[in-house]
């Protein structure tokens, strides 16, 4: 079989399920990862043959799309603010978004001008953000904590990936009573997702990403915001900074929550596509 042949392939299999320029993305990543080529080589080299070897390895990414598995979790990897971050199913796929709260806490900190400052992440994940920033801030003492003993082993990795060293800690945050030290910011993209907008949700989110790192009561939606802030009332220094990412429809319900623990100059902000997504707050 051809390149040429395997993306026609690849265009017949997953027409029904995905769009022509997804199915384009798809393929173009996997020859990339699995044969070393760039999209300018398929155009210069459509007629290459793909050895049997490898073409069962385009068959066994195939059958996982066709199952809408992520094609992050295919590849193992994928891309956050720039840098390379291994992924698995025990951690959340790191989203565009979150990129704009990275962006958001490092021009604050560029404004404050502190010669060190510690960061606490919790919920970590696959360290997305706090790796990213140590990455792009080397002014910065960060701390990250997750519940889950995997996410941290990946966190870890990437940490070693992106050569940066970063404090991991694993604990269940709802079960923390106190912090081991002060803090100068605390960010969190907890779980926000209401049982009640699962409906909104794709399935190769609902059926392959964590729903222990997404979904929250619809009684208690707000369960781990609560929590990390009563934690940041004890743990942040002097004009201490909150972060959070938050549920689009849950602006206004976070900022009162805020407000009644005595937080100040609540600011809420919008992601690139228009939604409620961060909040930032001090006491």
């Amino acid at each position: 079989m051809t390149l040429k042949e395997l993306k026609t392939h690849y265009l017949n299999s997953l027409s029904k399920l995905y769009p022509k320029t997804e199915i384009n993305t798809f393929f173009f990543y996997l020859i990339e990862e699995y044969l070393d080529l760039q999209r300018i080589d398929f155009s210069l080299q459509p007629n290459k043959i793909i050895e049997n070897t490898d073409f069962l390895k385009f068959e066994k990414a195939l059958n996982r799309l066709k199952k809408e598995e992520p094609i992050q979790y295919i590849l193992g990897k994928t891309e956050f603010y720039g840098y390379p971050f291994l992924v698995t199913k025990d951690t959340l796929i790191p989203r565009p978004e979150t990129e704009e709260l990275v962006e958001w806490i490092l021009q604050e900190l560029e404004f404050q001008k502190k010669k060190k400052t510690s960061i606490l992440d919790i919920g970590t994940g696959s360290g997305c953000i706090a790796i990213s920033l140590a990455k792009k801030n080397k002014n910065l003492s960060v701390s990250a904590i997750d519940f889950s003993k995997e996410a941290i082993e990946i966190a870890k990795q990437n940490a070693k990936l992106n050569e940066v060293n970063i404090y991991l800690i694993e604990k269940d945050i709802l079960l923390t009573k106190e912090l081991d030290t002060a803090f100068d910011v605390i960010v969190s993209n907890p779980p926000y997702i209401r049982e009640l907008e699962k409906v909104e949700i794709k399935n190769n989110v609902l059926q392959n990403e964590p729903h222990s790192a997404l979904f929250v009561s619809d009684s208690n939606p707000l369960i781990f915001y609560s929590k990390i802030a009563d934690l940041a009332k004890n743990h942040l220094t002097k004009n201490g900074l909150l972060f959070f990412e938050i549920n689009q429809y849950l602006g206004q319900e976070t900022k009162v929550m805020l407000s009644k623990k005595g937080f100040k100059n609540i600011e809420l902000r919008k992601d690139f596509f228009g939604n409620d997504r961060m909040i930032k707050a001090n006491l």
